[in-house]
């Protein structure tokens, strides 16, 4: 059974509110993917909530930086736990916080979230697929592209189709939360340590997202070892 292991980003999930349609459709493909056999990790991210509730923090108090990390770790799980009730029927039964668990089951839909302070769910990702194996890693972004500059504010952004990550972690080299970062500094150290190769894509793009979980030619940007 293969497995694909995606980070759906809280972006996508809680844009502004809660994205229904989007889930809904979501939902539809994976569930179509799973009818052939594959099985599908999903590791949920903060999305607004997290940013809202961070700097709720900061205003009342002197929140630290761990403080804020524990708010967003819980606005993941929120998510996650959303997303599970999602894949109800076909869904492990509880949400995953440890991505070093070994889960023995034969449910084909798993689901994970944050972990803990200094550890993204990007990290979360990278660790739950050299486990699992994984055939797949999905990183999916709100654009369709890793870009060398925020192409949200820089217009002449370029694209990058294929590179590697000692090429990916020079152009990225620090990473704070909330800022133009398509895979976070330590998980990249990871994945460049074990060998992973992460395709990053638009996830509110769907039908180039089931192009990719397809094995067919789609937009986005792969990340190898070499």
């Amino acid at each position: 059974m293969k497995t694909t292991v995606i980070s759906l980003g809280g972006s996508i999930v809680v844009p502004d509110k809660i994205d229904i349609m989007f889930l809904k459709r979501f939902r539809k493909l994976i569930m179509e993917h799973v009818k052939k056999g594959h099985r599908v990790v999903l590791v949920v991210g903060g999305g607004r909530p997290c940013r809202l509730y961070q700097e709720a923090a900061g205003k009342l108090v002197h929140a630290t930086t761990e403080d804020k990390d524990w708010i967003g770790i819980m606005a993941t799980r929120l998510n996650a736990e959303l997303v599970r009730v999602m894949f109800k029927d076909v869904a492990y039964h509880r949400v995953i916080y440890d991505p070093h668990e070994k889960v023995k089951t034969d449910k084909k839909v798993i689901i994970g979230a944050g972990h803990k302070p200094g550890c993204t769910t990007d990290y979360d990702m990278a660790v739950l697929a050299k486990g699992m194996k994984a055939d797949l890693l999905i990183n999916t972004t709100n654009v369709d592209y890793v870009y060398d500059k925020d192409p949200r504010v820089h217009r002449d952004a370029k694209k990058i189709e294929h590179t590697t990550w000692k090429e990916f972690n020079r152009m990225f080299k620090e990473h704070k939360a909330g800022i133009h970062a398509p895979f976070d500094p330590v998980a990249s150290r990871f994945a460049e340590k074990t060998r992973l190769t992460v395709a990053i894509v638009n996830g509110r793009n769907l039908a180039n997202l089931k192009r990719l979980l397809d094995g067919k030619r789609c937009k986005g940007t792969v990340i190898k070892p070499k």
